[in-house]
């Protein structure tokens, strides 16, 4: 591996794992907790391996004002909000919502994905009955290949798997977040995993999105 390729991927780690906890967990989940008061010491500012210092400040002050006491919606209520329910979520986390014509969890890109994890012996901690691409377990997941120096298999679940219709999930996300800390934790994530996309060798096919 060169010393370039190396360095790709150990910024894909660092990065996913962070935004693959902030997008997966509630934020008041002991691991979520520890990122965030991270959050709001800005010097993380200079550790973000992707974007523009101006670009970064900005999502640090959606940070600071969505983690705030007196915000009008807590980090808490947000992600209920944003990622359970009980109503319909404006930016659903998984990705055969965007890529099924029906728009149903568990469609066959969610198939697909199994199938693949299975051939690449690759095995996922999940939740209950989570589906296997939410958002939040792929950037984990891809950051877990990059630690293992899995840079082939990374390759492929991201220009496969991922990059189809996550930028869609994103752009909703952050259209529909409201609580400053979601805002900012789609900007962040929509500005690092299109530093991927533009890293990354494979082609993306062109799918078509239903949501």
């Amino acid at each position: 591996m060169s010393e370039l390729t190396e360095m790709r991927w150990q910024r894909v780690a660092l990065s996913g794992r962070v935004l693959g906890q902030l997008l997966s967990a509630p934020p008041d989940a002991p691991a979520c907790q520890s990122l965030l008061a991270n959050m709001l010491d800005e010097s993380w500012i200079d550790e973000w391996p992707y974007g523009e210092p101006d670009d970064l400040q900005e999502i640090a002050g959606l940070f600071t004002a969505g983690l705030a006491d007196n915000v009008a919606e807590t980090p808490q209520e947000a992600y209920q909000r944003l990622f359970i329910g009980p109503y319909a979520l404006p930016a659903p986390p998984w990705g055969s919502v965007y890529l099924d014509k029906e728009s149903v969890l568990f469609g066959e890109s969610t198939l697909a994905l199994r199938r693949w994890l299975r051939e690449n012996s690759v095995s996922l901690e999940r939740q209950g009955n989570e589906p296997e691409d939410h958002i939040g377990t792929l950037l984990l997941l891809a950051a877990w290949l990059a630690e293992q120096g899995r840079t082939r298999e990374g390759d492929v679940l991201l220009a496969e798997h991922l990059f189809p219709w996550v930028f869609r999930f994103l752009a909703l996300l952050e259209t529909h977040a409201a609580q400053p800390l979601y805002q900012g934790t789609a900007a962040l994530t929509r500005l690092t995993l299109t530093a991927w996309r533009a890293e990354c060798p494979l082609a993306v096919p062109p799918l078509e999105l239903y949501f």
